[in-house]
């Protein structure tokens, strides 16, 4: 009885003196001075840990609450490289130079992610050589082929989103998932998002990411097809006040396009708006744009640029845009509908599509 009694005790012993967290050691062919790992929150990077590199080696250490992707850098170098970390003994091998090709070992979170990253990175290297070929051809000429080149590279930018997708539905409990949901929220519309999110394992909800997205599910309800536009005033470039119910209740209808003068999209989708707008203008059509730049000249001069003579107004708060918060908005360009008494017809139509959408609701 007595030897099971020392057992149990040298059991209970050793759980209770067993290291808890994560162990990193980090071997950089080339790296000095110190290993950063950092997370990236809302206002920036917030450091992790830091390690000074003895003998070529740095050790980071620390504890998870649930696997978690951080970012790994050396100091005084700007590259930075995504590894999930859990609590357990990992390693970290590769050159300081090609942060991107690192080997990780002993996160079985970080195989998962590698296994579809890596499918990612071939298909993203693919679509950009198709990219640099089809300047090519156009600029020596060759349109048609430079058309045709582009139409390659659109059908591999989408199919990497299809790779995304396919894996957040396929592993419901990774913690993996969260990361490649949060780059998909961008293309879904409210009821989609909130239905990807429902399919996940409840372990997930206290992921920073998941909790995230839920609130830009709430936000975006607010904004949906069918709701009252919120109203906002924003300052004109002349410091004036506008108020977007004072525009749109003189037209039958209004575009709230959210852009910025830096916004290379942006600016390719305004030569279809201004045709647009053009053609309906007589028809009750009207434009109201709220800029998410910070410099304010480069702004009118964009506006100048582009030709774009309707209404705009902006805070000049960068992606702190207050009625950029307000309409959840987390990329540009984007853009909704609304009729003259403020209800939301429709969302994010460019192109072609903005156009029919107009003629079908002007066009009577």
């Amino acid at each position: 009885m007595k030897k099971y009694l020392v057992l149990i005790f040298a059991v209970a012993l050793f759980a209770c003196t067993q290291e808890k967290g994560f162990k990193i050691s980090v071997n950089l062919e080339g790296a000095e001075g110190q290993v950063i790992l950092e997370d990236r929150g809302a206002g920036g990077w917030i450091p992790v840990d830091t390690a000074d590199v003895v003998e070529g080696v740095a050790v980071l250490e620390g504890e998870v609450a649930y696997p978690k992707g951080y970012y790994l850098s050396v100091d005084g170098n700007r590259a930075k490289t995504m590894v999930f970390v859990e609590n357990t003994q990992m390693t970290i091998t590769g050159k300081a130079d090609s942060l991107n090709m690192v080997k990780v070992t002993g996160s079985t979170t970080h195989d998962e992610y590698e296994t579809l990253n890596s499918k990612i990175q071939e298909v993203s290297k693919k679509y950009m050589e198709l990219y640099q070929e089809s300047r090519a051809a156009n600029a020596a000429g060759d349109t048609t082929k430079g058309r045709e080149l582009m139409e390659q590279v659109n059908e591999l930018y989408e199919s990497v989103g299809v790779m995304q997708e396919d894996f957040v539905k396929e592993h419901p409990a990774s913690y993996v998932t969260p990361f490649f949901l949060s780059r998909l929220q961008y293309g879904k519309d409210v009821d989609e998002l909130e239905a990807m999110v429902d399919a996940l394992d409840p372990k997930l909800d206290s992921v920073q990411e998941i909790i995230d997205i839920k609130v830009q599910i709430a936000a975006l309800k607010k904004v949906a097809v069918g709701q009252i536009a919120p109203d906002f005033t924003q300052n004109d470039a002349d410091g004036n006040p506008v108020k977007f119910s004072d525009i749109y209740s003189q037209h039958e209808l209004t575009l709230l396009d959210f852009w910025a003068a830096w916004c290379g999209p942006c600016r390719g989708e305004n030569p279809n708006v201004v045709a647009v707008y053009n053609d309906y203008k007589d028809k009750g059509f009207s434009v109201f744009g709220v800029s998410l730049d910070k410099d304010k000249d480069k702004w009118l001069q964009a506006i100048e640029d582009d030709k774009l003579t309707w209404d705009h107004v902006s805070d000049l708060a960068y992606w702190q845009n207050a009625a950029a918060k307000l309409y959840a908005v987390r990329s540009i360009p984007s853009s909704l509908l609304v009729d003259k008494t403020g209800k939301i017809i429709a969302k994010n139509k460019r192109e072609d599509e903005l156009r029919k959408t107009v003629a079908e609701f002007l066009d009577k």
